[in-house]
């Protein structure tokens, strides 16, 4: 297992943006390269369905802010990327590849997520960050505990943009405390629901015991349901290229344990009052190098090929891990 050292580099804001400092924090980040084989059984399977493991890395700091990580977005690059933590702290940096395989993250940074009025978000006890989606420049934040979508100019701000509430449909506001919205995606022109905002609760349930999702603006605002199967919850969502969206879900008893899978979504069956499923792609447990897996992103590569990076929240325990994880998502 190789081992590199990154920079760690910590954005420290007041309210006052010329009073802003800049902090390059003592404590390095740790990149371990996670061990060549995804399931621990087999060193040597590398298929998994459709899905082709690249490689991944996992992440350590003894820097107190780091940890707990629920979001991600990935750049067209492949390299440059934006996170959240779940007590409303921004992790970006850029992933390192030995040929196609991560090896080591560089220029990273974290700052904490302000809020309007300049303040961090969680000083007003919006801190349970969990969801991110991208429009352009702009960035949406879900914060599940309080049922609110912030937007962000990222693109001219970047870690300090403040975020601004956005109007919600009231079934959203409504959604169980710990259960709120955990999935955003931001559908692009040239797609089919082009312009709105999707958001997908952990497990907000209907009355028909199915996941409570959103549409939030676009040409057809409304409420659907994502059918629930298996006691999965969701904990991300992303739009693959040729516009259907990738659900990831998690599964976690103290009996079983935990597992993890995805299902894709067909773009085209997502409209108000749809009950909408799909195929499961990818379904694991403890096994494979899995942890508590809450952040999902799609690019595609230079060569064409369509990439999944995942990311684990490791409830800032001594006992779990933060994970990045990269597939090739063969074409159907």
């Amino acid at each position: 297992m190789s081992v590199r050292m990154a920079r760690w580099r910590c954005g420290l804001t007041r309210t006052n943006r010329r009073t802003i400092a800049a902090l390059i924090a003592a404590s390095a980040l740790l990149l371990a390269l996670v061990s060549g084989a995804f399931d621990v059984r087999d060193a040597s399977l590398r298929q998994f369905g459709l899905l082709e493991f690249r490689g991944g890395l996992v992440l350590r700091s003894s820097y107190q802010h780091f940890g707990g990580i629920s979001a991600i977005r990935v750049a067209p690059d492949g390299a440059h990327f934006i996170a959240l933590t779940d007590k409303g702290w921004w992790f970006r940096g850029r992933i390192v590849y030995e040929g196609t395989r991560p090896s080591g993250i560089a220029d990273v940074e974290m700052a904490p997520i302000l809020g309007a009025d300049g303040r961090p978000l969680a000083a007003r006890g919006w801190y349970d960050t969990e969801a991110i989606a991208e429009d352009g420049g702009t960035l949406y934040v879900g914060i599940e505990r309080v049922h609110q979508i912030v937007r962000f100019n990222y693109g001219k701000e970047g870690l300090f943009a403040r975020g601004r509430p956005i109007a919600l449909p009231p079934g959203l506001r409504s959604l169980p405390s710990n259960k709120g919205i955990e999935a955003l995606v931001f559908v692009p022109k040239g797609l089919p629901l082009a312009g709105t905002l999707i958001a997908i609760s952990e497990r907000g349930l209907d009355k028909a015991g199915n996941i409570s999702g959103f549409l939030i603006g676009g040409a057809s605002p409304g409420d659907f349901a994502v059918r629930r199967s298996s006691n999965y919850d969701v904990t991300d969502a992303a739009l693959l290229p040729g516009g259907d969206v990738l659900l990831l879900e998690r599964r976690f008893s103290w009996s079983s344990g935990l597992a993890v899978r995805m299902r894709r979504i067909p773009l085209g069956e997502i409209k108000p009052g749809a009950v909408v499923d799909g195929p499961v792609l990818f379904d694991v447990d403890l096994g494979y190098e899995i942890d508590n897996m809450e952040g999902l992103s799609v690019h595609r590569s230079a060569g064409g090929e369509v990439v999944l990076t995942l990311i684990s929240d490791d409830n800032f325990s001594a006992v779990q891990r933060t994970l990045l994880l990269q597939f090739t998502l063969a074409e159907p």
